[in-house]
């Protein structure tokens, strides 16, 4: 049985400099077929949510900072889009269709590294399955140290050896030079195809 791989709020409203290589990486990941089904958790800040409440942000309530970025989207079968609330690892539907399933085990992908990517390995882990998180596949709005604290708060929690490669950092513990620099070409006002649009929010 093929693992699944689960692809945690990769939405345009959670694409910055810290995060916007992971569509492309992801795209990669998808494309070499070693993961099936591939599943997809989609952020919506709901009106009563203690995000309004308690933190005052009031970011990616719907519209297209909800919406799953380019690069993957084409992979996606609507079917296998979770909408969760909140820090939520995972939403009821999807639990009961990985208990369904009979599912041992899932690797896991996205953003943010220290939050919502952090609490859907812990919930996969409390279901007593056995969660993968692809570290090169994932990382943090708030940037590069935020992201290694999520591995290490993983690693402690779900064990170290439950931490891999997928093998498509290029070398890089965060994004690519390559891209930093096309942001920061962005930001100076040159023009560039891209499929990502700059946000500095959490998920």
């Amino acid at each position: 049985m093929s693992t699944p791989l689960l692809i945690v709020d990769v939405q345009r409203g959670f694409l910055n400099e810290y995060t916007s290589h992971i569509p492309a990486r992801l795209k990669r990941l998808i494309e070499r077929r070693e993961h099936d089904p591939v599943l997809f958790t989609r952020f919506v800040n709901s009106p009563d949510s203690p995000y309004h409440r308690i933190l005052n942000w009031h970011e990616c309530q719907e519209g297209s900072d909800t919406e799953l970025a380019l690069g993957v989207f084409e992979h996606v079968d609507p079917a296998q889009i979770f909408i969760k609330q909140g820090h939520t690892g995972l939403p009821e539907e999807l639990k009961s269709q990985l208990k369904e399933d009979g599912v041992e085990r899932v690797a896991v992908a996205g953003i943010d590294t220290d939050m919502c990517v952090l609490k859907t390995a812990m919930d996969l882990f409390d279901l007593s399955i056995e969660p993968i998180v692809l570290v090169d596949c994932c990382a943090s709005t708030a940037g590069l140290q935020a992201h290694l604290a999520g591995l290490a708060i993983l690693s402690r929690n779900i064990g170290a050896q439950q931490l891999r490669l997928a093998g498509l950092d290029e070398g890089y513990l965060a994004g690519p030079p390559s891209r930093q620099a096309e942001i920061a070409s962005r930001a100076n006002g040159a023009t560039f195809s891209t499929d990502t649009q700059a946000h500095t929010n959490v998920s």
